[in-house]
């Protein structure tokens, strides 16, 4: 286990975390990524996220001694904490750390990090943010366990506001988002996905927890109701395209820059949007080996699938999907351009729609 911890700066020079999937190869072979556009919202907030990894650390001490480790294991592998920045930009007022604000964002980051842990014994995933995930290091049984105890202790943490409000946020959610986890583990190699399925798995295992992060940072910066509502339907879409990005990428990353194993979702069986826009325009004949690839009859064949996708152009159907949900983000804050959380929440989307940008620019078709 690494003994230096990144900062929120290093952290700022990689993607924005994306999901990692079964790989052989050893985290030394993975390529240092490029500064990414990501990195200008991340110096803004240096202040609160190492203010947010100072509170995570002194809470190694509720664990108990024999687990500490493998909690504080899973907390230095966290990635960017997208989420805990959705709490200190949407309950942005001039930049002060405000400890409610660290609290609430260290509870919605330690759920996120044990639906990772989960997600990674369910994916045999091998790697996470170029390090071992943690059912790889501390074996599945013992993974799945440690993946309670974080939830555990973040619900703990939310029982400490002074009202009820808070923990029932985050209860519901984490409720919430662990449906979309179970629903979509049940349909892993099924056919009988739709899109209106795959936009409720979406909408409940990456949405919610993006819509909660709005929710509670609006709330507890004292923010009027209307406003509070806005921000969380702005989170909701936001989560909604960067989920859909985040499929993306699974076709149309480039592995080095990434920094996680690609082409994971056909291996495992899950039938995202891209591999449904791909059903949906393939001839028959073919469509039907791919319902075989999907349902294990047959082993996947992803480079046909991607030489399949740039010449039907689904590139540019998926990413048009992002940009819609883009668009509905932006239209939630439209009216709430005076409020000072807006401009860095709509500064997200631009930075979405480069990443996206930058997916196309890998030799994609642009049709």
């Amino acid at each position: 286990m690494s003994s230096a911890r990144p900062t929120p700066a290093e952290r700022a020079a990689t993607p924005l975390e994306v999901r990692d999937g079964p790989s052989d190869r050893a985290a030394s072979s993975v390529a240092p990524v490029a500064p990414h556009p990501f990195a200008g919202v991340f110096t803004r907030l240096a202040p609160h996220l190492s203010e947010l990894d100072g509170f995570l650390r002194a809470q190694l001490g509720a664990f108990e001694p024999e687990i500490r480790a493998m909690a504080d294991y899973c907390i230095d592998t966290s990635g960017k904490r997208i989420r805990p920045a959705l709490v200190f930009l949407s309950g942005w007022q001039g930049g002060a750390i405000k400890p409610e604000l660290v609290r609430v964002a260290a509870v919605v980051e330690l759920v996120h990090l044990a639906t990772l842990v989960h997600d990674d014994i369910m994916d045999e995933a091998d790697l996470r943010r170029n390090r071992r995930t943690a059912a790889r290091e501390f074996g599945p049984n013992a993974a799945v366990l440690l993946g309670d105890a974080l939830f555990a202790h973040a619900l703990h943490l939310a029982t400490q506001f002074p009202t009820t409000e808070i923990c029932a946020a985050v209860s519901e959610s984490t409720r919430r988002v662990c449906a979309g986890e179970i629903v979509q583990t049940l349909r892993r190699g099924s056919v009988d996905v739709t899109r209106a399925d795959y936009q409720r798995i979406v909408d409940l295992k990456t949405a919610e927890l993006f819509r909660v992060s709005c929710f509670l940072g609006t709330r507890l910066a004292g923010f009027g109701e209307s406003y509070v509502a806005a921000a969380s339907r702005f989170g909701r879409h936001l989560g909604i395209a960067y989920q859909i990005y985040d499929d993306l990428v699974d076709f149309f990353g480039v592995e080095v820059r990434i920094g996680k194993t690609l082409g994971t979702d056909l291996a495992s069986g899950k039938l995202t949007l891209p591999l449904l826009v791909l059903l949906e325009r393939l001839p028959a004949a073919e469509a039907a080996e791919l319902r075989s690839e999907v349902r294990g009859e047959r082993p996947p064949d992803p480079a046909l699938r991607l030489r399949q996708m740039r010449e039907l152009g689904i590139f540019a159907a998926v990413a048009a999907e992002v940009h819609a949900e883009l668009g509905l983000a932006r239209a939630a804050l439209a009216p709430w351009g005076a409020e000072l959380p807006t401009p860095f929440l709509l500064n997200l989307c631009d930075i979405l729609e480069v990443q996206v940008a930058s997916l196309q620019g890998n030799g994609l078709p642009t049709q």
